[in-house]
């Protein structure tokens, strides 16, 4: 099932490697890349088409049973940049060859897991697998995880208290099986409980001075998605507004934080909020300790309802040691 099986989008062209997967070939526009949440919106509609493809479904206008709107919802979303490719480092005009591939998990959820590579790039022809996605990475790739749940409103008008529910229809058992060492379920599970991707320090890493914390209220115009939800990619948006706070705290410059290399970057989404709500995000850092990892900086991150202490989110963000993270004089 190699062969060309239509262009869908422009500079966009899409193969089907087998059952589980799309190929692209694409060309990336301005709506694809820069400094804040265009590239992780991208790969999530990647993700979708994925999934649509894959499971027979129509995730743009599914419905439950009863008849109500279901949301292919982003539970966790981990994106690793490589050597040649990361997060904030695509431009205007760079071509790619992006790999999808779709894994049952259970009834109501999907994993999926992408691959995003210079086009000419010597890969392997097949499926992605995940044994490289996890254990062998090519070092000029960029790798991205999504573990989805289907949702729909508990409530009318409100956006708390979302059920897990998935269409009928929703064909998933002919999809292959994510290796149990690599499911999401246990780290966004125990990042859920604790608040936090770091509830110890990570290894090679030491605390790097006093946390920070700033309040932002959500905002109807640029955060809500057409369902009225929060759009999962704002929450990218809404981490990296703090972490820019806190780098001005600083004494950091905007250019050195628009000149950061994301190595590792990851999501738990664990609630969503009504327009206008007032939210707190907490940030703290590590910086690299060892041999391995000098220069290297965390910030982990959580978001909270303001009003009610409810966890919406937790992230965690990585910076490469070429990504200009230090200039406090790494006393601080």
């Amino acid at each position: 099932m190699s062969e060309l099986t239509h262009q869908a989008v422009p500079g966009q062209r899409i193969h089907r490697p087998d059952a589980s997967s799309l190929r692209r070939e694409v060309l990336v526009s301005p709506g694809m890349c820069g400094a804040g949440s265009l590239v992780f919106g991208q790969i999530g509609d990647w993700t979708w088409e994925a999934v649509a493809a894959a499971c027979g479904t129509n995730v743009h206008a599914a419905r439950t049973a009863d008849g109500r709107p279901a949301y292919l919802s982003f539970y966790y979303y981990r994106v690793r940049g490589g050597r040649t490719l990361h997060p904030h480092g695509l431009t205007f005009g760079d071509e790619l060859r992006v790999d999808s591939r779709v894994f049952q998990y259970g009834g109501q959820s999907a994993v999926t897991l992408h691959r995003l590579a210079p086009a000419g790039l010597d890969l392997p022809d097949g499926p992605l697998d995940p044994a490289e996605v996890f254990e062998r990475p090519h070092p000029d790739c960029l790798y991205a995880e999504n573990f989805n749940r289907w949702i729909a409103r508990s409530r009318p008008g409100s956006n708390e208290s979302l059920a897990r529910t998935a269409p009928p229809g929703f064909a998933h058992r002919h999809l292959p099986r994510l290796p149990n060492a690599h499911s999401p379920r246990s780290p966004v599970g125990r990042a859920r409980e604790a608040g936090t991707f770091h509830a110890v320090p990570p290894p090679g890493f030491a605390p790097a001075g006093p946390g920070f914390s700033c309040g932002y209220e959500l905002d109807t115009v640029r955060d809500l998605n057409g369902a009225g939800l929060v759009y999962f990619a704002a929450y990218f948006a809404i981490f990296d507004t703090a972490l820019l706070r806190s780098w001005r705290s600083l004494g950091r410059s905007d250019e050195q934080f628009l000149r950061r290399r994301v190595v590792d970057e990851r999501i738990g989404f664990f609630g969503n909020a009504d327009p206008g709500t007032m939210l707190r995000i907490e940030v703290r850092r590590w910086r690299g300790a060892g041999s391995e990892r000098p220069g290297a900086e965390i910030a982990d991150m959580a978001l909270r309802d303001a009003a009610s202490g409810r966890l919406l989110a937790v992230a965690s963000i990585e910076t490469g040691p070429d990504g200009d993270a230090a200039g406090d004089g790494q006393a601080r």
